[in-house]
């Protein structure tokens, strides 16, 4: 009998703490439960941000090997679904189907460099020899939609920075500036070196990725303890699912719009529509942003050619806009990224601030890979702790009424 009474007690207490105002707006919070995980991610890259030491030798090689890596992973989800589909259907070895594939790829890369490098070749040449003229002619035109009042201090610092440039270049300041320019040329040829190198071995890279990359997640799992396998294991496939999507999705997109900026610049007579169109799709990979952003030059050579260029640039843009919007992102991307344009926008200024430009285009897929773990782990962490979550099939009311029972 006082057993029993001990347990009636011990669940007295129990239902008594699920009803508490703590548990309700602390424990049982998703909101709660992400800021202390995010305080305690800020409070370990505080700590080790003190000791950038430590981490030196991993930041080298972290270093020589992204791009590479990068690169291959990129052209991986987007020729995997192919290999995938010829194994199956054709039930060739994998490692032929690779080679064909590779093959068939280097010819479209030389049809490329051969037929396009040389249009987009001579059209970077010729905007950038006109683009003072252009952004005189932009910067005149902005100039007078605002007050001059409120545009002075821009032209000051503009006129600062005109003169700082010119001070470099004076012969007595030549002394100081040659050695910062070898040094700066030595940094070049260091990054150009490394570029090269990650260009030759990107490709063996994707070979391997491509021939046994469906093996790897189970490689990496069979390092850990039978009971965290299979969690582990599904969390490779989430973030495998998250990755594939954006990126073929951001690609597939990137490439309609590029055709569409060309298509539509070619129909209005404007110069450089085949590079401007290049220039869209590829800032199109900056999610929101990237179109307003390639609207400048498209704008500034617009302007400089005549008024009623400028609005025929402007219906362009319109029309590209809406097309994007309304059908080729619903069918490309649909709803495989399901996150709010906010999230995505703070993705954006967060990883910008702190990786730059890399980071700006690869925010969003960093943001989905860290994701799927917080998620995982924290719906695993549910299932470990039921008493502490009220979930769909119990609630408060439940919990309330149990109590009132004993």
């Amino acid at each position: 009998m006082d057993g029993k009474e001990r347990k009636t007690s011990k669940k007295s207490e129990a239902g008594k703490w699920s009803a508490s105002w703590f548990f309700n707006w602390v424990i049982n919070s998703r909101f709660a439960i992400a800021m202390l995980v995010i305080l305690l991610i800020s409070l370990i890259i505080l700590v080790l941000s003190k000791m950038r030491w430590i981490f030196s030798p991993l930041t080298i090689v972290l270093n020589t090997i992204a791009l590479p890596v990068i690169i291959a992973g990129v052209f991986y989800y987007i020729l995997n679904p192919l290999v995938d589909w010829a194994e199956k259907k054709y039930h060739i070895k994998r490692s032929l189907i690779v080679t064909i594939v590779f093959i068939v790829l280097a010819l479209f890369i030389a049809w490329g460099i051969g037929s396009l490098i040389p249009v987009v070749q001579s059209q970077t040449q010729d905007l950038l020899a006109n683009w003072p003229d252009y952004w005189s002619k932009l910067e005149n035109f902005v100039v007078g939609l605002f007050s001059a009042d409120g545009l002075k201090d821009l032209q000051n610092k503009l006129s600062t920075v005109n003169t700082d440039l010119g001070e470099i270049f004076k012969p007595s300041k030549a002394v100081n500036f040659l050695p910062k320019s070898l040094n700066s040329i030595g940094s070049i040829l260091s990054r150009v070196t490394s570029v090269i190198i990650s260009i030759v071995t990107a490709p063996l890279i994707l070979f391997y990725l491509l021939k046994d990359g469906h093996d790897l997640p189970d490689y990496l799992v069979g390092f850990l303890p039978n009971r965290y396998r299979l969690s582990v294991k599904d969390i490779f496939k989430n973030m495998n699912s998250q990755l594939s999507n954006y990126i073929r999705g951001q690609l597939g997109v990137a490439f309609f719009v590029a055709v569409l900026f060309w298509i539509g610049y070619m129909i209005i007579g404007l110069r450089f529509a085949l590079l401007l169109g290049i220039i869209a799709g590829l800032l199109n990979l900056i999610p929101y942003l990237g179109s307003f952003l390639a609207m400048v030059p498209a704008i500034a050579v617009g302007l400089f050619t005549s008024p009623f260029m400028l609005v025929k640039v402007l219906i362009v843009f319109v029309i590209e806009q809406t097309l994007e919007g309304r059908l080729i992102s619903p069918l490309i991307l649909g709803n495989s990224m399901k996150f709010h344009p906010l999230t995505v926008l703070f993705v954006l200024l967060v990883s910008g601030k702190i990786f730059g430009l890399v980071g700006v285009i690869l925010g969003v897929p960093g943001y989905a890979v860290i994701k799927v773990v917080v998620s995982t782990y924290f719906d695993w962490f549910k299932r470990s702790h039921p008493d502490l979550y009220v979930t769909e099939h119990t609630s408060l009311h439940d919990i309330s009424s149990d109590e009132e029972e004993q």
